[in-house]
């Protein structure tokens, strides 16, 4: 079945005349050849892009998962093959009910009426991975069920592993397949998807989100984990319009204009206040409450930044917020994504050149396309090193624009995220930096401060040879018996310590005034 399921993909990539995308590149041009006389009946009259898609889509729903994945790296697509991926729709007709009974049965060592009171037959959403059903609990509590294909862990395994081998082939021999990195796209596509496999994993990311937003500026379905399983996760039943349905949304009397800007500042909250975002904001997924307040659902893909990674992309907003496109192009250096050796001026030129026409710009004057499309030529110029932990951010923040552009044309999303932006720079490297960050260590500070002498005996004694040993531990002992100078020595330590914490602050400070007042 494997090896079937191998050749079934060889033949479709060659009959929708796939090799054309690497036949120019081949490091073996006698195997182009031979290809072309082998496959000479190919389709080649229909656009590359248009021929990709269509295979993808008879290839099956991890392919077109795959498919959407590569659609958001323009840096690696020409624009009309990335244009004609982002069409692809994960639409998949629901699995029967029997097999849903089943599956939920045998994750609960149970008959179905023993766990649910009430559970719909017809599915409400149906994906790839896993479909979904309303139920009631046996307290009458309404609830959604995801529960994954039957067998699709099995049939994606396989799938990934065929996928891998032709991406190893594909960077074998193709002279591009270094710069495409082909192995490292599949291997991260590989990780997000195998996290859909086990409906854990989404209850928790389900659980974190809720417990970032407690101020319940974003409504978080609730989980219920006695009812969750690898292959079942139960959460509450959730009650919004989809936030496609802006005629009904008006019609209910929530602010559209309000809407946009909630939206963006959510996303931005996310982003860099928490680290952690859902990475997967269509509209599908997207809901909006009678009272106007979004609702978040299916968390199978979330991103995740580091501390790092937030400072240096809050740093390149404000830079570019500023139209500051040489703290931009220095921001790019210094957190490597960029050569170090890249030349600063030529690269402030070159994103100038990219970003002043969109300013001062209403969405529906933008094009992001273009624009994207013009920063990743640029980035290939460059030698942009591409950081997998942002490929996820770059796809959600195009559905954020997307989004924005659909509620409120008119809305100007930097200017809508550059206080929420000012505002959490202050608390990196401003006074409540320093205020915060003195709370955190404090304890520490206190705990450990007596200690000293002793930490330091301790390092010297490492440090010292056996000859210089003997006239300093005689020393130091000398002074830990004498109870007067070891309590003047610890006053005058602890002096010491506070003294060179109130420099660090001091310098902390100093670089915060600097920032606010640039």
């Amino acid at each position: 079945m494997h090896y079937f399921r191998f050749l079934t993909i060889i033949f479709v990539i060659f009959k929708f005349g796939l090799d054309e995308f690497v036949a120019n590149h081949l490091k073996f041009k006698p195997l182009h050849i031979l290809l072309k006389c082998l496959f000479f009946w190919r389709n080649t009259e229909t656009p590359r892009g248009v021929r990709l898609r269509l295979a993808l889509e008879r290839l099956g729903p991890l392919f077109v998962k795959f498919g959407q994945m590569l659609s958001t790296r323009r840096d690696l697509l020409p624009p009309d093959v990335a244009e004609e991926l982002a069409k692809l729709q994960d639409k998949v007709p629901p699995f029967a009910f029997a097999d849903v009974q089943k599956s939920i049965e045998a994750a609960f060592g149970l008959p179905l009426n023993q766990v649910y009171s009430q559970f719909d037959t017809t599915a409400v959403a149906s994906a790839s991975v896993a479909q979904v059903h309303f139920a009631s609990l046996m307290n009458g509590q309404e609830v959604a069920v995801k529960v994954l294909r039957p067998g699709i862990s099995k049939v994606i395994s396989q799938d990934l592993s065929l996928l891998k081998s032709l991406a190893w082939l594909l960077q074998t021999v193709s002279a591009e397949g270094k710069r495409l990195k082909p192995v490292e796209v599949v291997d991260e596509f590989a990780r997000h998807t195998q996290h859909e496999l086990d409906l854990t994993l989404e209850a928790a990311n389900c659980s974190q989100l809720a417990r970032n937003f407690t101020d319940k500026r974003l409504l978080i379905p609730e989980v219920y984990w006695d009812y969750c399983r690898k292959e079942v996760m139960t959460m509450q039943r959730m009650y919004g319009t989809p936030v496609s349905q802006i005629a009904l949304l008006q019609a209910k009397g929530v602010d559209i204009t309000k809407l946009a800007h909630d939206g963006v500042e959510i996303f931005f909250t996310q982003v860099f206040r928490d680290g952690f975002f859902h990475a997967d904001m269509h509209p599908g997924n997207i809901q909006v409450a009678d009272d106007g307040r979004y609702i978040a659902l299916d968390f199978g893909i979330m991103g995740t930044l580091n501390d790092v990674d937030k400072y240096y992309l809050a740093r390149n907003f404000l830079a570019f917020f500023n139209r500051d496109y040489r703290d931009v192009a220095l921001a790019h250096i210094e957190s490597g994504w960029v050569p170090a050796d890249t030349n600063v001026e030529e690269l402030e030129i070159n994103i100038r050149a990219i970003c002043e026409p969109i300013f001062n710009k209403p969405l529906k004057d933008i094009s992001f396309g273009r624009t994207l499309l013009s920063l990743f030529q640029m980035s290939r110029r460059f030698g942009v090193v591409i950081q997998p932990q942002l490929v996820m951010l770059q796809k959600t923040l195009l559905n954020i624009e997307g989004l924005g552009r659909d509620l409120d044309p008119n809305i100007d999303l930097w200017q809508s995220a550059k206080p929420f932006l000012k505002r959490w720079m202050s608390e990196q490297i401003g006074w409540r930096s320093v205020a915060n960050t003195l709370k955190k260590e404090l304890p520490f500070i206190l705990k450990n401060t007596p200690q000293m002498p002793r930490l330091i005996h301790q390092f010297l004694s490492q440090q010292t040879t056996a000859e210089q040993q003997a006239p300093l531990q005689a020393s130091i002992d000398a002074l830990i018996t004498a109870q007067q100078k070891q309590a003047r020595w610890q006053k005058r330590l602890t002096l010491a310590v506070v003294v060179l914490l109130l420099l660090q602050l001091a310098g902390l400070v100093i670089i915060g005034l600097k920032f606010i007042v640039t």
